[in-house]
């Protein structure tokens, strides 16, 4: 009888080399079970290779041991060289070795060019047998090392350019958020950063950041709200190889790269109410526990959150935890909207203008008076990414070397004019929920949490007024 395991995602052995172990012949797979698992590897078996791809989706092998022929009497080794193909199309970092009795060596040489990492002959040598696999373990754990150390190093390189921005502006308001900014940057003290969409509060975070103490260690953003609420504990605290679906290897969470540095936890005000608690128990403790693993990490970062939503309102909503508030709020900075900043609206359209007129390679064009008044009238509901928006695109339109005023096409909001809003309540009701889900990117659980209702109740007013998200 061919014995199957599945592995399970929260098994405690996840330290151990998992081998898969394709081959028609019962007596082979036992033999190899016995053989591994003294030498403290673990071993599924299937004894048909359309199983294959039900078990790579089910669990994550180091190795994969796979044999040549499956159909009585036929001995070419292409049904096996065809398997092979279908597993490096699920997985084209698999290690494969390929199992055959017969030892053929254009056969050894064309799966060999086809991906295979090494080839057995049967009857083999339990020692060569142990030892080929041990090698192809280390070999595909390296292989993982080098991947993550890849992917860190890009991460680095990114957060690198991205660090040397100056947060551009010489009104009143700026200068005294740069002196706001001074002050809190050489402290850790945890920083609450608020403002309208667009005003620029991951730049403000990451000047803290280049202030501080932990200015030469990294910076680790994270978009709260891009993150789906299933994998929120994956991406914060990381996850063990097998942990989940897709899980293929182990993944270092965001607390664990970023320590020594700054997490800046982007958009927290829609961090969801079942991640809260155990996000506040981690900040508190210090320590994180990667999902599918019972060992825990120990993590030192500065924190540093920002959000557009009112989180003392969304308290009293019910829609964020206290305690949670006080944990990130030890300081708060506003960063005011583009409105409120008069002239610097002159000077970061100067910036941008320079930057795109570069870019596309316009690099005489100027902004006229009638440009500047017609920038420094408007109003900028979308603040300064609405600004460099505009001017990026004035620079693609234009033919000329300067631009005016009929080359900003912009909406019908002045300085002082503030939205007009429906007057009968049924309007004012279906104004309120279209503003929300544009405020929430229409994620309609977001937004139903932020107008304090039920997702079945948005959903159900949606539907009555007819609007799509």
């Amino acid at each position: 009888m061919v014995k199957i395991f599945y592995l399970a995602a929260n098994m405690a052995s996840m330290d151990k080399n998992n081998i898969l172990v394709v081959d028609d012949d019962p007596s082979v797979i036992e033999t190899l079970e016995i053989i591994l698992e003294k030498e403290k590897m673990m071993v599924t078996g299937i004894n048909t290779p359309e199983r294959i791809h039900e078990f790579l989706h089910q669990a994550v092998y180091d190795v994969i041991l796979l044999d040549m022929n499956f159909s009585s009497g036929i001995m070419t080794g292409n049904e096996g060289i065809y398997w092979l193909n279908e597993i490096k199309k699920m997985d084209p970092d698999a290690f494969v070795i390929m199992m055959t009795a017969y030892g053929d060596y254009e056969l050894v040489v064309k799966a060999m060019k086809e991906g295979a990492l090494d080839f057995i002959v049967k009857p083999w040598e339990n020692e060569k047998l142990i030892a080929t696999i041990n090698n192809a373990c280390k070999l595909k754990h390296t292989s993982l090392q080098l991947q993550k150390a890849n992917k860190e190093n890009k991460l680095l390189s990114k957060e690198i350019s991205r660090s040397n921005q100056e947060i551009i502006g010489n009104s009143s308001v700026m200068n005294e958020l740069k002196e706001t900014i001074a002050k809190i940057a050489p402290t850790d003290a945890n920083v609450l950063i608020t403002g309208e969409n667009g005003v620029g509060k991951e730049l403000v975070a990451r000047k803290i950041h280049n202030l501080s103490k932990r200015k030469n260690n990294l910076l680790i953003q994270v978009d709260v709200g891009a993150i789906h609420e299933s994998l929120f504990e994956s991406e914060l605290f990381g996850h063990k190889k097998g942990a989940f679906t897709d899980a293929f290897e182990d993944k270092p969470g965001r607390l664990e790269i970023a320590s020594g540095g700054t997490l800046f936890l982007d958009e927290i005000g829609n961090i969801p109410l079942s991640v809260q608690s155990k996000l506040l128990s981690v900040l508190q403790n210090r320590e994180a526990n990667p999902v599918g693993s019972n060992t825990s990490y120990a993590f030192d970062i500065r924190l540093i959150s920002a959000s557009n939503k009112d989180v003392e309102k969304q308290i009293e909503m019910e829609m964020f935890r206290k305690d949670l508030f006080y944990r990130i709020n030890t300081i708060t900075v506003h960063v005011p909207p583009l409105r409120e900043r008069g002239d610097d609206v002159i000077q970061l359209a100067e910036f941008f203008l320079k930057k795109y007129a570069s870019k596309y390679d316009k690099k005489t064009l100027k902004l006229n008076n009638s440009a500047m008044g017609k920038l420094l009238k408007y109003s900028w509901p979308g603040n300064v990414r609405e600004l460099m928006h505009a001017i990026e695109k004035a620079v693609i339109m234009s033919s000329r070397d300067v631009l005016t005023s009929h080359d900003f096409v912009l909406e019908n909001k002045v300085v002082g004019h503030s939205e007009k809003w429906p007057v009968r309540f049924k309007e004012i009701e279906k104004h309120a929920i279209i503003r929300s889900l544009k405020n929430n990117n229409n994620s309609i659980v977001s937004a139903a949490r932020e107008l304090g209702l039920t997702r079945q109740t948005l959903f159900n007013k949606c539907k009555k007024y007819g609007i799509e998200y």
